[in-house]
């Protein structure tokens, strides 16, 4: 993407200075090894700094190119890949689930007698609203029954995960979940085409968004960062996220947590939903789909339940609808989400502004460096 000057995007350099000099600071605390941060406006790139290291034992730096573990930053791409098949009419967001997958037509809400068949089928748009019922990979449900493993592929986990109970019937409550795994899968039976080629093909090619992928290839893996965790007595210690390391091959291609990508790669991604579903004269999706998808899809009732503050969209994706209760500067409407290894990123539509900040830190948001680096960047926006 194109450089400019902040100036130029109304943007004051000394406050992005200061965001700089935050990254820096919590690099030499040992708070985190290091990290990318990008800030862009109007498709113009107006800040894209690299500070700290990406493994502590190499030394090896920091730079644009470095490979992140996104995580649920995946959830976004996965979305888009399932609206632009809806704008081709290959479902209806309200249709049942299990017309696809027929596996879903046995899910039962709760264990034991008390089981019972859902007050109504899960459809399309409860997997993107994360209205549907099922539950989240950490819980301790699915853990005990084994339902996520990166050496299934997509069909076995979704045998394995219609065999767990829902939470509660579906439409009722927002509850963040595997469902953007089994969006990924129905990817696949909508296109005939396996899931991560799918993206690839139609997604993450078109958009020249070459870095970004499901594993990290052995050419490509000195530039993917270490996770690191805080240690005993402080400083840092390595840890592996995954049992399936993200330098292997998983069977599982995972639409809600599977990716890794690079801070430029993903500003394309983000702008290119800022910019109504086109990125330099390749649209993937309608400009009316691209408009629907950032905005909240709850309905009142759930919206409510979940506090009223902060929406939900289609596109996997926080909708700010009252600043009020964000714990740092936002707008209304602005939109976002982030990663469990410590990605996040914020599109803000009013004023044409993607901000991206990439670490590798487990816990995710180290010393409050989320919202401290967005007060900069606000601070910094004219």
């Amino acid at each position: 993407m194109p450089k400019a000057e902040p100036e130029a995007l109304g943007l004051d350099p000394v406050a992005l200075n200061e965001a700089t000099a935050l990254l820096r600071q919590l690099v030499a605390e040992r708070k985190i090894a290091g990290a990318v941060a990008a800030v862009a406006r109007k498709g113009q790139i107006a800040y894209l700094e690299a500070v700290g290291l990406q493994d502590l034992e190499t030394q090896a730096p920091m730079t644009p190119r470095t490979l992140f573990r996104i995580y649920s930053m995946t959830k976004p791409v996965t979305a888009v890949a399932v609206m632009m098949l809806h704008d081709e009419g290959r479902f209806r967001l309200d249709e049942p689930v299990a017309k696809y997958l027929p596996e879903f037509g046995d899910v039962r809400v709760g264990r034991g007698p008390a089981a019972r068949p859902p007050a109504r089928p899960i459809t399309v748009e409860d997997l993107l609203l994360h209205t549907s019922g099922l539950s989240h990979r950490t819980s301790d449900l699915y853990r005990d029954l084994g339902v996520r493993s990166r050496s299934d592929t997509l069909p076995q986990f979704v045998t394995k995960l219609v065999r767990a109970p829902l939470m509660e019937d579906p439409g009722t409550r927002f509850r963040y979940s595997e469902a953007t795994t089994v969006l990924g899968r129905l990817v696949e039976v909508w296109s005939g085409m396996p899931f991560d080629r799918f993206l690839a093909s139609r997604v993450l090619g078109p958009l020249k968004m070459a870095d970004t992928q499901f594993w990290v290839t052995p050419e490509a893996s000195a530039r993917l960062a270490t996770v690191y965790a805080p240690a005993d007595g402080g400083g840092l210690r390595p840890v592996e996220t995954e049992e399936v390391p993200f330098t292997e091959r998983p069977a599982l291609m995972e639409g809600a947590v599977g990716l890794v990508s690079t801070v430029p790669d993903f500003l394309r991604f983000s702008h290119m939903l800022l910019n109504g579903g086109e990125l330099e004269g390749v649209r993937l999706l309608k400009a009316e789909t691209a408009a629907r998808i950032v905005g909240n899809g709850l309905p009142p009732a759930v919206l409510a339940a979940r506090g009223g503050r902060m929406g939900w969209g289609l596109a996997n994706v926080n909708v700010v609808l009252d600043p009020s209760g964000v714990n740092y500067p936002a707008r209304v409407g602005e939109y976002g989400w982030d990663g469990t290894a410590g990605t996040i990123f914020w599109n803000d539509p009013g004023r044409q502004l993607v901000t991206i900040l990439m670490t590798q830190s487990a816990p995710a948001n180290p010393d409050g460096i989320r919202q401290r680096f967005k007060t900069f960047v606000e601070s910094a926006t004219r």
